[in-house]
């Protein structure tokens, strides 16, 4: 497929933009209809729902809110009156608009009645819509809005609420996904050098971002997809989509610098690196899918659409990404490669700099590294122990917002309860003797019984707790346990801060079986990719401790306020119960990705030698670099996200960006590579009737000594052999301490050593045939040359010279 897309490239490249801008259109055309479902089955709150929608089939649309505040004086003086009753007249009129209720007409007196305060300061008014929230246009709210801020003057505060005022503050679409990009565009840039080889990953996952939200867009009309969904889904499908493409793009410009046609390197790279990108993909749905077993409703919708843009940036990734490598041709590489390419020829594969030296660091010292980045997980991780789990509302919100404006004005004027009211759903009309124990209950402020309707009636009880305070928790849990019991009444507490306390709860309740799915099934996975048992368990336990210290940080943040003014997010509060779960599936998906590209490396050295250091050194000096690259441009996306202007987007952002940082570079760097020091060759133990049982999974192809070709008088596929010789300079001083790689013509890797101290090597030959041989010292130039083995070992002496130039004898 990877060579059909490159050489069609063309028409690849057609039916992606015809997808992208067709879904595009047929997505804006339709429009959205996002849908908050937080019903919960068995809970008491879904029955109080039940009971309602009995009592009132008809909803009417969303109810906002104008609140307005008066300096000195009363809300009910002429002068107050007459700039406010004209504004609300006005909204009235609108088209759209089905009714304006306030305090004026309906003996509201500035001393305190219905929609007034008790000093007669703050009044408060309520707009139905005829729609829902997600419904009712922009334009018609911001006519809301610039009538009701028309009223203003000084001494006269008007602020708004509501979810359709809500709506109507939020960031431009968009503004944190471009900031995204372009923090990762910078990173790109710095790592390849080259324009157009930042350009492409950033490509690919707009393409698949862009197709993932319309078409999200487009299955709201059928299902319900919570409006936090998609933003959820573009902050994963950015993250994702420009990973995988870097990982493709960063082998395929790999095996261009290693003399591969542009063509045959494109093809290597998604036969490998591709493939590794459909597993990573696929492991990232499974954990998403994860989600379902927590059977509620609102996570349905956010594994819709995250698993949706996923599996479109992988479908990208290997079908649109060839099509663009095909377009460049050796434009991949930046001018400087291209010319050196050309000057000095293909370049072995060195590793050297910072990762080489840091993972010799961790092989001398691995209980110290251990200690150290495992004291760091744990501090973190502190603050999880005070986690909460809730739903934010509108008194989180920025204080800049009106909705923020207004909810304090509320809660100022008539009580922080006011602003998150119990509902008391009463299957009958008696609901005397309730009410007045209701009243009597410690935590109310105010009750008030609706005339019923159907046979059902609806008690409003105002708690003197604001919605997100632990005691109106307890009040609900007091009323349902309590005081409807010792009532003899059938009554079921419901409301919105009801509902968010039960869903909370299953939330807490079903999420431990949540983790012991993900846990085991990555257990599974790697037992199977790395047949080991310790790999899989050492990994299980790490993606517990990343999971608890970054919800550490999270809690630290949001919940305890640590920045909060700084990042500009809000008010601190609970977190949202949600977040764990989406957070948990994503973790799993992402570690298991950076295990599997870092283990796998470590297993193809173990396997070749089976020398546990060497392939623990090896495994991550070579794969270090790209996992931090990745995990940089996943911190820059998920960061933005703070600009979204949702404070359940910013958690997400804040949270996935502290995960990936602390998996990548604390957990895979140093913590992981210690611990598989230490154990030793343990990391490696399977039982031998488990090793028979279990299915091989190979997450790339295993390559042929392909670009093998017969040395003369032998034909391929003969026994194995080795290389042997001494490293000298060209005074024939030995070197000691010199890598020396042996590689196939293509490019890839078949055995690594250094050489002694006196300057003697040996490398493995899988079969006669002609190979790369490299050669590199710090004090010295690299020497590559090529090399054909027959039956028998060969020996082949190497100079390395110092700054001048130098030659590669060979002695046979």
């Amino acid at each position: 497929m990877a060579r059909w897309c490159y050489q069609h490239r063309l028409v690849v490249l057609l039916l992606w933009v015809g997808t992208v801008f067709g879904v595009g259109f047929a997505g804006s055309a339709a429009g959205t209809d996002y849908a908050n479902v937080f019903s919960l089955p068995d809970t008491d709150s879904k029955r109080a729902y039940d009971l309602m929608d009995r009592a009132f089939p008809e909803r009417a649309g969303d109810v906002d809110t104008v609140v307005w505040k008066v300096d000195d004086g009363s809300v009910g003086d002429a002068s107050v009156r007459s700039r406010i009753e004209p504004a609300l007249e006005r909204i009235g009129r609108m088209d759209g608009v089905g009714e304006v209720t306030g305090p004026y007409g309906r003996g509201g007196t500035a001393g305190g009645g219905a929609g007034v305060s008790r000093d007669g300061t703050i009044a408060y008014a309520q707009v139905t819509f005829t729609e829902q929230a997600n419904s009712v246009p922009k334009a018609l709210i911001d006519d809301v809005i610039e009538a009701a801020r028309d009223a203003e003057r000084d001494g006269l505060q008007v602020e708004l609420g509501g979810q359709a005022i809500a709506r109507a503050q939020e960031a431009t679409q968009g503004t944190s996904e471009a900031v995204g990009i372009l923090a990762a565009a910078v990173v790109l840039f710095l790592a390849f050098g080259s324009f157009f080889a930042m350009l492409l990953p950033i490509v690919v996952a707009i393409a698949g971002v862009g197709t993932g939200m319309t078409a999200t867009a487009l299955l709201s009309h059928t299902t319900n997809i919570p409006d936090v969904a998609p933003l959820l889904g573009s902050l994963i499908g950015l993250g994702v989509g420009i990973d995988y493409a870097l990982f493709i793009v960063t082998r395929h410009r790999r095996g261009i610098l290693r003399g591969m046609k542009p063509e045959e390197a494109a093809v290597t790279a998604l036969n490998t690196s591709g493939r590794a990108v459909l597993f990573a993909g696929g492991t990232v749905c499974i954990a998403l899918a994860g989600m379902l077993v927590m059977n509620l409703r609102f996570l349905d919708g956010v594994v819709i659409a995250t698993s949706l843009t996923v599996v479109l940036s992988v479908l990208a990734a290997v079908t649109l990404l060839p099509a663009l490598l095909g377009v460049l041709g050796p434009r991949v590489l930046s001018r400087r490669e291209r010319r050196r390419l050309v000057a000095a020829g293909p370049e072995p594969e060195v590793t050297s700099g910072l990762a080489a030296r840091w993972s010799a660091y961790v092989e001398r010292r691995p209980r110290s590294t251990a200690v150290l980045a495992l004291v760091v997980m744990v501090v973190l991780a502190v603050p999880v122990l005070s986690i909460r789990l809730g739903t934010s509302d509108q008194g989180n919100h920025r204080d800049t917002t009106t909705t923020r404006q207004a909810y304090d004005l509320l809660a100022e004027g008539f009580g922080p309860g006011f602003n998150g009211p119990l509902q008391v759903v009463v299957d009958g009309t008696d609901t005397k003797g309730l009410v007045a124990r209701i009243e009597s209950t410690p935590g109310v402020s105010q009750v008030a019984a609706v005339p019923p309707a159907n046979g059902v009636t609806v008690i409003q009880v105002v708690p003197t707790t604001s919605p997100q305070d632990e005691r109106t928790d307890l009040l609900i849990d007091r009323l349902r346990d309590d005081v409807i019991p010792a009532s003899g009444t059938e009554a079921h507490v419901g409301g919105v801060t009801a509902v968010s306390k039960d869903f909370a709860s299953v939330t807490g309740d079903r999420l431990p079986y949540f983790i012991a799915t993900i846990i085991a099934l990555g257990f599974l996975l790697l037992m199977v990719a790395f047949r080991s048992l310790v790999v899989p368990l050492t990994a299980a336990l790490m993606n517990l401790v990343a999971a608890a210290a970054s919800f550490g940080v999270l809690v630290a943040v949001f919940q305890w306020g640590w920045g909060t003014e700084l990042l500009g997010i809000g008010k601190e509060g609970p977190i949202a119960a949600f977040l764990p779960v989406i957070m948990l599936s994503l973790l799993f998906g992402l570690s298991m990705d950076y295990q599997v590209f870092l283990v796998s490396r470590m297993h193809e050295e173990w396997v070749h030698t089976k020398d546990n250091a060497r392939a623990v050194r090896v495994g991550l000096a070579e794969t270090s670099r790209v996992i931090n690259c990745a995990a940089l441009i996943m911190i820059c996306v998920f960061s933005a996200f703070v600009l979204s202007g949702e404070l359940e987007a910013a958690m997400a952002g804040i949270g996935l960006a502290a995960a990936v940082a602390l998996d990548a570079f604390i957990l895979r760097t140093a913590l992981v590579p210690a611990a598989m020091h230490l154990l030793g060759k343990a990391n490696w133990w399977l039982p031998a009737g488990l090793e028979r049982r279990l299915p091989h999974l190979a997450v790339e192809p295993k390559e042929e000594p392909a670009t093998v070709e017969p040395a003369t008088g032998s034909e391929g596929g003969g026994p194995a052999s080795v290389i042997h010789g001494f490293i000298r300079t060209a005074d024939g001083e030995p070197v000691g301490d010199a890598d020396v790689t042996l590689l196939t013509r293509g490019g890839r890797r078949l055995d690594r050593v250094t050489s002694l101290a006196d300057g003697s090597y040996i490398v493995a030959v899988p079969a006669p045939g002609t190979y790369l041989l490299a050669a590199t010292s710090p004090a010295h130039t690299s020497r590559a040359r090529q090399v054909d083995v027959g039956e028998g070992p060969l020996v082949y002496d190497v100079e390395l010279a110092g700054v001048a130039e130098g030659e590669v004898d060979a002695v046979s």
